[in-house]
């Protein structure tokens, strides 16, 4: 299938690695390029994003502006997971816009983008919908409209907003959703709003993750020193702290913080560029530990994460499994950790024999060779990482090489090893600088230049 798809596409595709498709890609591409309506059922991490943006690159058109193809998608993190995919894949194509339409952002400037103009638009049905009513988003010229992770839009409460969005849109268009279960609404919908549509499901080939899961009966009062001594004991890399309540994420984060963890909260209350800085510098290290609710976590994309902890349990199985899942893998062995009150045990007792996993339960320190924790130092979680902010981004033709060779170059005379992950956003980049070298890296690039301009410059950690 790669061999039929056009010279800059499959340029594009060998630099970014896709030297095979994954199985929902190869059953998928040639449906989708043919134009026919599609239902493909397939696990997280399965490379769904690439099985309908390879066809948007292929079939957009590029010599005028209105939005051609829209993606709804659950969470603001799915929809820069997205975009940015798409943006990948499309970096050989001259005026390829892709603009994401969220809430936790301030509605003027995306409006200001609408009249821009944008091919694509990722965006969550509440905003999607807003600007759609308002009357600065117009879905005359669009082509496909993408549902991604279409069970768990719905699971949240979109049906209305999604509803409203499909009867805006034209009639004759391609119509694809994508889901990792087909509940019932999900079947009327497809009945209602798609035309003899393709069915693909994927099953699961990966082996079974070695995860340890373990649960350690724990008051809500002990909670808080029980993770502490958790922490100080597995010394993990990257741990998320999972919590059901935004509240309770807030607080614990400032309780690690105060006990020497780099720590930080991820939850719906923060501001988008709030939540994008906490998400960077957890990918890049300078926070060692990130607690977080689930629909914020949802589209975090962290590799070798070494510690799930659910500080609260979650109310279904299907987040538990999906909290866990973010651990363990690439053939790594990973650890799950429940602080569980007595209710949470029998609950998760229940997910053990529904999900067939093994569960080991104990008091903590009596499952690691008896010795008592309690009376041990604590030993800090530090981050080994800086962040730097530089007000540059893709708007700004800013991009990863550029910054890279500016902290190399003879203004920032770092080492490869030196720079951690660096992300770009449409205004702005976090780059990730090992402790010690950050300041004196923020006092160089003030006078220095990055791609022949000069940016602001700050230290964020």
């Amino acid at each position: 299938m790669l061999n039929t798809l056009s010279v800059e596409t499959q340029e594009t595709l060998k630099e970014l690695g896709y030297s095979k498709l994954t199985p929902i890609q190869e059953q998928s591409l040639p449906i989708l390029m043919a134009g026919r309506d599609l239902i493909g059922e397939s696990s997280t991490g399965s490379g769904k994003t690439a099985a309908f943006g390879i066809p948007i690159i292929e079939r957009v058109g590029l010599d005028y502006r209105d939005v051609q193809v829209l993606i709804l998608c659950p969470t603001r993190e799915l929809c820069e997971q997205v975009a940015r995919e798409i943006r990948k894949l499309g970096r050989r194509l001259p005026g390829f816009q892709v603009l994401i339409l969220c809430g936790g952002q301030p509605g003027r400037p995306q409006s200001i983008a609408l009249r821009a103009g944008a091919q694509v638009v990722v965006g969550t049905p509440g905003r999607v919908l807003d600007h759609i009513t308002r009357e600065n988003l117009s879905l005359a010229h669009v082509r496909m409209v993408i549902l991604d992770e279409a069970d768990r839009m719905l699971d949240m409460g979109f049906e209305e907003e999604m509803t409203a969005i499909m009867e805006s849109a034209p009639e004759k268009r391609q119509t694809v959703f994508f889901s990792a279960t087909l509940p019932e609404s999900f079947k009327a919908m497809s009945a209602r709003y798609q035309t003899n549509p393709a069915h693909i499901k994927i099953e699961s080939t990966e082996e079974k993750p070695s995860i340890e899961q373990v649960a350690y009966a724990s008051t809500t009062e002990e909670k808080p020193a029980n993770l502490l001594r958790i922490l100080h004991d597995l010394q993990p890399n990257m741990a998320i702290v999972f919590c059901n309540l935004k509240v309770t994420a807030a607080k614990l984060a400032l309780t690690l913080s105060e006990n020497g963890v780099a720590a930080g909260a991820l939850h719906g209350d923060l501001e988008q560029e709030d939540r994008n800085k906490m998400m960077s510098m957890f990918r890049n290290g300078s926070l060692r530990v990130l607690v977080a609710t689930d629909v914020a976590a949802r589209g975090l994309d962290v590799a070798d994460l070494d510690l799930v902890v659910n500080y609260d349990l979650s109310i279904h199985l299907e987040d538990y499994i999906h909290r866990i899942g973010r651990t363990g893998r690439a053939g790594k062995e990973g650890r799950a950790i429940t602080l569980a009150t007595t209710r949470e045990h029998g609950r998760l007792e229940d997910y053990a024999r529904e999900a067939d996993f093994e569960l080991k339960t104990g008091v903590y320190g009596a499952a690691f060779d008896g010795e008592d924790r309690t009376k041990l130092p604590f030993v800090p979680l530090e981050s080994k990482m800086s962040t730097i902010y530089i007000s540059g981004g893709r708007k700004d033709k800013v991009r990863p090489g550029d910054i890279l060779g500016a902290l190399t170059g003879e203004t920032g005379g770092l080492t490869g090893a030196e720079i951690g992950k660096i992300e770009v956003f449409d205004h702005f980049a976090y780059v990730g600088i090992a402790k010690g070298r950050a300041a004196d890296i923020v006092n160089n690039l003030k006078v220095g230049r990055i791609k022949g301009r000069q940016f602001l410059i700050r230290l964020v950690t």
